[in-house]
């Protein structure tokens, strides 16, 4: 049996709208991969890539998709002695609204689709085109 209701809502709510800064220790980062055992793999905006750990209150409540950030805290595993370098703290969901924020990494900035212009050539290909009425039958 999952999660009360009232407990996703508030977790849900709770990562919907970006704190007004980042607490020490707190980064934002990109999501490579799930390597397993709410293990993730996350890239920083130094373009390094660590091993974080998603904490009890996220798991089956908020999934996390590839390329979608996240906040860890490189201080909550400290302590340990293994390959984790930090804990998710926080999963952005409306990344508009974070990519407002002034702590946002420049690294981490939208980059724009460059659409290649082809009107020059005249050649269109027939992929999927029913043929002219004007070609004869052989």
């Amino acid at each position: 049996m999952g999660p009360p209701r009232r407990k996703v809502l508030a977790t849900a709510e709770e990562t919907m709208f970006p704190p007004d800064e980042l607490a020490q220790g707190h980064l934002i980062a990109r999501a490579i991969k799930a390597t397993g055992n709410n293990i993730y793999s996350v890239e920083l905006p130094s373009k390094e890539s660590v091993l974080v750990e998603l904490p009890a209150r996220f798991r089956s409540t908020i999934w996390i998709k590839r390329g979608s950030y996240v906040v860890i805290d490189t201080n909550a595993l400290e302590g340990r002695d293994n390959k984790l370098k930090g804990e998710i703290v926080n999963i952005v969901r409306d990344e508009k609204a974070w990519r407002k924020a002034p702590f946002w990494p420049k690294e981490f900035a939208k980059q724009a689709v460059v659409v290649a212009d082809d009107s020059d050539e005249e050649d269109e290909s027939n992929v999927g085109k029913m043929p002219s009425s004007d070609e004869s039958d052989a």
